[in-house]
């Protein structure tokens, strides 16, 4: 068995026998331990009960967090004309129409988020196997496909983060970085996990919430007792 270094020993003493620990808790532990040498992004991860095999049990949604992510965020949108100037202006990283299809196809995805104007989208649909799987396809469901390019570069700037149930219906987010004061990482993961709340889809039965995990990038996690984590701010 490999040896474990210091700093992962003393990780793990820190988190023994702690589970399901008060959302103040679980930061306070997390951003603590948070000792590498970058600051690492704090991270959410939620297990539901849900189905994602069925379309009414899909869980996705966005969320702006009140203390936005601490990452830059580069943005390429899909657009023509007076569309791509408005998109430029607003700060988009890339903006583009069949150009920008044919750099995702050969590869180039330089970028975080994905918006595009709805004419774009016979365009955009041919890049579905490329996008969807990395969870950047645009979506009107979350504001992803819109005319009003500025405003959805604005909020994925300004800290909007999307989220789906993948697979086993985990959903996982960065909610922030270790080197935020506490008091915003607390905010930011009640209001990703109210959003998650709200999301709910018709299908699911029993227990939706089945677990909530918070670690660093680097780090450890530890559970979060459910209740604790979606009441009313």
């Amino acid at each position: 068995m490999a040896k474990l270094g210091k700093r992962t020993r003393a990780a793990r003493e820190a988190f023994a026998g702690k589970e399901d620990l008060s959302v103040e808790e679980a930061v306070s532990l997390v951003k603590a331990n948070a000792k590498a040498k970058f600051d690492e992004t704090v991270e959410i991860a939620m297990n539901l009960g849900v189905d994602t095999r069925h379309a009414d049990q899909m869980v996705r949604g966005t969320v702006v967090l009140p203390n936005g992510t601490g990452k830059t965020v580069r943005v390429a949108v899909f657009a023509r004309g007076d569309k791509a100037e408005e998109a430029t202006a607003a700060g988009a990283d890339i903006v583009g129409a069949e150009d920008l299809m044919q750099a995702i196809q050969g590869g180039e995805i330089n970028f975080d988020r994905c918006i595009a104007t709805p004419d774009m989208m016979p365009i955009v649909g041919r890049l579905g196997k490329i996008l969807g799987p990395r969870n950047l396809m645009p979506n009107p469901k979350v504001g992803t496909v819109t005319p009003d390019v500025k405003t959805a570069i604005d909020a994925a700037k300004g800290g909007e983060v999307q989220f789906k149930a993948e697979k086993g219906g985990v959903v996982h987010a960065g909610v922030g970085k270790a080197s935020f004061d506490e008091a915003k990482l607390i905010e930011n993961v009640k209001a990703f996990c109210d959003a998650v709340a709200k999301a709910k889809p018709s299908g699911a039965k029993g227990t939706y919430m089945e677990k909530i995990s918070l670690s660093s990038s680097m780090g450890p996690g530890v559970t979060i007792d459910v209740a604790a984590a979606t009441e009313q701010q």
